[in-house]
């Protein structure tokens, strides 16, 4: 059963599990292990010696350090103070970094020392006054730091006792984290996300997945993302289960790993999936014992999927600004939803551009309502605007382009920037790359808008190749998609790159590829007489 509402602060669940499981294991890194009561304790000693240091409730912090023990013990120990952290992309450095730091207005950064360059690019901060740093700090970085911020030892704020319970504790209504979310035609913006919202998250992952005190959760997902903290770190914590840290993913060693682990369950992003479908077969590919995936999205030959790895797969959809509204379990309508609304927690609409609602089978904008307080988002930290714009109408304005059916089934269409209108027909990105993925000698792809030189928009795919796949046949290539998409979704550009942009949890940033002009490498259809059928 889930914890009372006014019970879902992080402190009061880890609390809770330590009564119960005590010195079971809750988090596995490389080959160290470490209990829920050793989690407990040491994040309880950092948070009397982070308090000694004038981190108090209510104070953002920032948290720039790997997916290792040390970034579990700050979230927990921040939790224990009232404070907020400020989860920072590892990846992220410049003008982009620059602005998390700004807008958190943090004065603090706990971070570890490969990092510290990036922060020394830099010569003044408007708030940031101190760096707590992880790890050996060399001479020339030491004079370099100290030059500039007060800087403290990590291991050096871990108390002798543990922080007591008091006034400074937090409450389910109070904000946890400021999460920056990934700034597509703008800087990104920081989601202000309360205990009880995060709660709420983790626990639809744990409902999802049936996760129990049994499993074993197989990580791949960073810790600074919702996925990695809270779909698996806090979801395990919740249910009592044991979750492996893999800091990263690497589909040659996934499965190697899932039985090194004996893990049992796991959360994927769709690419990643793709990247085990299409590893060469082998004997023993039903010979491992995970049992549940949680795919988001799906892929388009699921069942495959499901019968070559024998596992069980589910669906969701949300995001940090409208948390989870929908679940799928194990009986998928299709390889195509993402799941069905959850009515006794939450309101779904699919609007037009005007915010009213479109029938069962017309793509629109999800939006949606809580029916239970503080579960979506409390606003967009320090940007009142953004937040009464993604508020508007009295609805979480989602960015996502969905469709529903009769029976209340979602189904992912798009991001609502990267749909594409050609031919007086809306295209979904989405679906034209599941049936490029399809194609042999494909790894992956992605599908961007181009403007047209008479009207709209034209198709472009960018494309990367398996590895010894050879030279790319393109008319072989169109010709297969012909048969599998109306001939408006066909692609007229094609390039082929050694990489796709990405963020660091394997999401295509195309942002940075809508933007590229066509080059000497793009392929025209049109130009290389390529004519199709539109039967």
């Amino acid at each position: 059963m889930p914890d009372p509402r006014i019970e879902q602060t992080l402190p009061q669940v880890l609390a809770k599990r330590v009564a119960e499981l005590g010195d079971k294991p809750w988090i596995v890194c490389g080959d160290k292990s470490y209990s829920y009561r050793a989690v407990d304790d040491q994040s309880g000693r950092l948070a009397t010696g982070l308090a000694g240091r004038g981190i108090n409730s209510g104070n953002t912090v920032l948290l720039l350090l790997p997916d290792d023990i040390e970034i579990i013990h700050c979230w927990c120990a921040l939790a224990k103070l009232g404070a907020i952290e400020v989860p920072v992309n590892t990846h992220l450095r410049g003008t982009v970094l620059n602005h998390v730091i700004d807008d958190s207005r943090a004065r603090a950064c706990i971070t570890e020392s490969r990092y510290l360059d990036r922060l020394l690019e830099r010569e003044e901060y408007p708030y940031l006054e101190a760096l707590i740093v992880a790890g050996e700090l060399s001479a020339v970085q030491r004079v370099a730091v100290e030059r500039r911020f007060e800087c403290i030892a990590l291991e050096a704020c871990f108390d002798d006792e543990p922080l007591a319970p008091g006034d400074n504790a937090p409450r389910f209504n109070d904000v946890g984290a400021v999460m920056y979310t990934s700034g597509t035609t703008g800087p990104s913006k920081g989601v202000m996300v309360t205990h009880a919202h995060s709660y709420e998250y983790a626990l639809a992952v744990a409902e999802n997945l049936d996760l129990n005190s049994s499993d074993i959760y197989y990580n791949p997902l960073p810790l600074f993302h919702i996925a990695g903290q809270w779909a698996a770190v806090y979801a395990s914590c919740i249910r009592g289960a044991t979750v492996v840290l893999a800091q990263g993913f690497s589909a040659k060693r996934f499965w190697n790993d899932v039985r090194q682990h004996g893990a049992t369950t796991t959360f994927l992003l769709g690419a990643m999936a793709n990247w085990l479908a299409q590893l060469e077969p082998q004997d023993d590919d039903r010979n491992n014992p995970m049992e549940r995936m949680l795919v988001v999205p799906l892929l388009p030959d699921t069942e495959a999927f499901k019968q070559r790895f024998d596992v069980l797969v589910c669906a969701i959809w949300g995001s940090t600004e409208v948390n989870c509204p929908t679940r799928s379990g194990f009986d998928l309508v299709d390889s195509k939803t993402c799941g069905y609304i959850c009515h006794d927690r939450y309101e779904v609409r699919i609007v037009d551009d005007n915010d009213m609602e479109v029938p069962p089978g017309v793509p629109g904008e999800a939006v949606v309502r809580a029916k239970e307080p503080w579960i979506t988002m409390a606003g967009y930290w320090n940007n009142p605007e953004a937040t009464v714009k993604a508020w508007r109408n009295q609805w979480v304005h989602s960015g996502d382009m969905l469709m529903r059916d009769e029976n209340d089934n979602l189904y992912f269409v798009d991001r609502v920037k990267d749909a594409i209108r050609r031919s007086g027909e809306n295209i979904s990105s989405m679906e034209v790359e599941n049936e490029i993925n399809a194609h042999e000698p494909v790894l992956e792809c992605a599908v961007v808008p181009v403007d047209s030189e008479h009207t709209e928009q034209e198709v472009k795919a960018y494309i990367v190749l398996k590895e010894g796949a050879g030279a790319f046949d393109h008319e072989a290539f169109i010709r297969f998609l012909e048969p599998r998409m109306a001939y408006f979704m066909i692609p007229r550009f094609v390039e082929i790159v050694d990489a796709l942009p990405k963020t660091q949890t394997g999401k295509i940033q195309k942002f940075e590829l809508r933007g590229r002009p066509n080059s000497k490498d793009t392929w025209d259809r049109v130009s290389a007489g390529v004519k199709l059928s539109k039967t």
